[in-house]
């Protein structure tokens, strides 16, 4: 018997995220070979009177191309891809996989070649400014060893937060996006974190569904060279192969000078990794009610309630403070009093404490709400 709850989401990305309109053609790209999500979206496109497009991939296969990548021979993939994608008005990214650290020994050049050609020229350029996308995961026994969970609670907890009601999400951001575009300073206080910058003048974006799923962000980015101070991230961020902990950033004039972790040596090397790699390019706040705890999948933890991200690398278009880079790495702070409680000022006024909003205005995205 088909999980019912498979076709709404595949409705839901369909008719909400992606918008699909008579006529459009959209690219359904799936690493792990999910067939029933994949199959029951193919389904919606058509109903939509759209034109699904398949793409299956798979991390092992990735894997062996990326450990012996040459520059000339990715520059080929990404001109294929970059002719696909650039045909398409829709794109959705399914992600699955048994084993988040498929990439861990691929060494950091070849990752790198990867990111200059299909990274950019295929999703920086063309997927991300040019169409209607939306990324999400898909379920299974690994993700719910990750969220220690048993695989059927995991389930239960994904399609909670995969099917909530993302509209309502929507108009409750309403407030916050408005007072963060007439926000200049912003200060976040917490345990090994004392932060300043600026957001003056770059636009506050809701995120609702439409981009990613699960949802439950409002994103800006600093003025590129005002952060100063010292930020901990007290939640572990799996990148590019490897799982950081205990990562602490010091900035200056919006530059990280100094950056720490269970790995400091491979840390520095992502930082530079370009000039671009050592500033931030989008700072945003969590707030889906179903998502408490980390899982090391940041399509899942920057999303979470009480949180906030501080991503150092490329910024977004639609809140665009300068910084370019091939890289763009969410990491994540939850602020609620288990995890270390926190502050967030917007000219020097308290919004948010210890992960819940205190201002009469913002109240309805405290997760009592959101459900």
């Amino acid at each position: 018997m088909k999980d019912p709850r498979i076709q709404k989401l595949a409705k839901n990305l369909i008719n909400y995220s992606v918008k699909l309109q008579k006529g459009e053609k959209v690219l359904i790209e799936n690493f792990g070979l999910q067939r029933e999500l994949v199959t029951a979206l193919v389904k919606e496109a058509y109903e939509a009177g759209g034109y699904p497009f398949v793409s299956l991939k798979d991390h092992q296969v990735d894997r062996s191309l990326l450990m012996g990548a040459q520059e000339e021979q990715f520059e080929m993939i990404a001109e294929f891809e970059a002719n696909v994608m650039s045909k398409m008005d829709a794109y959705i990214g399914l992600r699955s996989g048994d084993n988040i650290n498929e990439h861990a020994d691929v060494p950091a050049d070849k990752m790198k070649i990867h990111g200059n050609t299909i990274g950019k020229k295929v999703h920086r350029d063309i997927r991300v400014p040019k169409t209607k996308w939306v990324v999400l995961r898909y379920p299974n026994s690994a993700m719910a060893q990750l969220a220690k969970m048993s695989t059927e609670a995991f389930e239960d907890f994904y399609f909670d937060v995969c099917n909530l009601d993302y509209g309502k999400m929507d108009k409750a951001m309403d407030s916050l996006a408005d007072i963060m575009n007439r926000t200049d300073k912003v200060r976040i206080t917490g345990p090994g974190t004392d932060l300043t910058f600026s957001i003056k003048d770059i636009p506050a974006v809701k995120c609702a569904g439409e981009l990613n799923i699960p949802d439950g962000e409002v994103y800006t980015a600093p003025v590129r060279d005002s952060v100063n101070g010292v930020i901990t991230y007290n939640t572990p961020s799996p990148y590019q192969g490897f799982t950081f902990e205990n990562v602490k950033l010091t900035f200056k004039d919006g530059k990280i000078v100094e950056a720490s972790a269970n790995d400091s040596e491979r840390i520095n090397k992502i930082f530079d990794t370009d000039e671009g790699a050592r500033f931030i390019g989008e700072f945003a706040i969590g707030v889906n009610p179903y998502i408490l705890h980390p899982m090391q999948d940041i399509l899942f933890d920057e999303k979470i309630d009480g949180s906030f991200h501080f991503t150092p690398g490329q910024c977004y278009d639609d809140a665009f403070n300068g910084n370019h880079s091939n890289i763009h790495w969410d990491m994540v702070n939850i602020q609620r009093p288990e995890y270390g409680g926190g502050e967030i000022y917007f000219d020097d006024v308290l919004i948010r404490k210890d992960g819940r909003f205190v201002i009469a205005e913002l109240e309805g995205l405290n997760p009592e709400n959101l459900k």
